[in-house]
């Protein structure tokens, strides 16, 4: 099918180790079926990476994939986002709308975080699952659609389950075919490939050049934020190092200066009312990123900091936006809004 040409899967699941070839394999082989598939494993490995391989393996790949965070969604919202609603059906309803069930129609639909999702909700979504239809919320008659589910979650469903917090029934149908993705500390050789495919998305120019002693200080790091928080250390090191070569000491700077002590006291101070500095702790690094002898744009570097604060809770949180709402003195909606500003989703 791809002779001559890189497969989806190739492409999007970047590494060499034994566990990303098999993660490839078993995209080829279950992209051939329609029977749904839960994807389990920790925050920020790159559940959603696979999820999109595999339908862009599959035979739905020219329709749509359609993703939604079922935990990022108000609960008194989520079944309108699912399955939509007609003009007039509830207040502030001025519009039918279409839910995300069929905006998926012939493609995929990628549930993530399902184990967040409403007890009530859940039975909803059974009912949907088995007979394939779907009723806007205030219609008269159900719609058919035909999409493929792909669920995701960093949560122990069989716990869940046992503590009644979840369907069984729904966890049944939803993990026909269950796929876990191990965490980046399981495949470490894979760092080096994973900073090359990050960095391919910046121009040469802006691009910090990481050295072998720099690459292996990377493979020995933990990485508790997994592929995202390796994503976010590729992105704070073009910032501050864009153009030269780092080595181990830049690396131990890089990994710290913005870590989780740094979070930790950011969060209390501004529980105290006190006034967080936006800049690295590291004064060589601060004089890197404005030296005082030519302009800058304030905006922006606020913008990017309170980013990179943003991605940094969540990966602390494990992806929970409650916890990393928590972590960062912030109610739950409105870390939901600056989430949604820049475009923070899960990796």
């Amino acid at each position: 099918m791809y002779v001559g040409a890189v497969s989806p899967a190739d492409r999007m699941i970047v590494g060499k180790s034994r566990a990303v070839e098999h993660l490839r394999q078993l995209a080829r082989r279950v992209a051939q079926a329609d029977a749904s598939i839960m994807i389990t494993g920790p925050s920020g490995a790159g559940k959603e990476v696979l999820a999109r391989a595999i339908h862009e393996e599959s035979r739905r790949a020219s329709k749509p994939f359609v993703a939604i965070n079922c935990g990022a969604i108000p609960a008194d919202l989520i079944e309108s986002e699912l399955f939509g609603h007609e003009r007039g059906s509830f207040t502030g309803a001025h519009a039918r709308r279409i839910g995300r069930f069929e905006e998926a129609n012939g493609g995929t639909l990628f549930l993530d975080e399902i184990g967040d999702m409403r007890f009530d909700m859940q039975v909803k979504l059974l009912r949907v699952l088995e007979d394939r239809l779907v009723t806007r919320i205030g219609a008269s008659s159900a719609v058919n659609v035909d999409i493929r589910i792909i669920s995701a979650t960093h949560q122990n469903i069989a716990d869940a389950v046992a503590q009644s917090r979840f369907r069984q029934d729904l966890h049944f149908r939803l993990g026909v075919l269950p796929i876990r993705v191990p965490s980046l500390a399981e495949r470490t050789e894979d760092v080096p490939l994973l900073v090359e495919h990050f960095q391919n998305y910046l121009a040469g120019n802006g691009r910090a050049h990481l050295s072998k002693a720099a690459l292996d200080r990377l493979e020995q790091h933990e990485w508790p934020g997994n592929v995202r928080e390796l994503r976010n250390f590729v992105e704070r090191a073009n910032v501050l190092f864009g153009g030269m070569m780092i080595g181990r000491n830049e690396v131990e700077e890089l990994l710290g200066c913005l870590g989780r002590i740094e979070l930790a006291d950011a969060a209390a101070s501004a529980a105290r009312g006190g006034t967080v500095v936006p800049f690295p702790a590291n004064d060589e690094a601060q004089a890197r990123v404005w030296s005082g002898e030519s302009p800058i744009n304030l905006k922006e570097l606020l913008e990017t900091m309170e980013l990179e604060r943003i991605q940094i809770a969540l990966d602390m949180a494990q992806g929970v936006v409650s916890e990393a709402a928590r972590l960062l003195t912030l109610k739950r909606t409105t870390l939901i809004e600056k989430m949604r500003k820049y475009s923070i989703g899960a990796l």
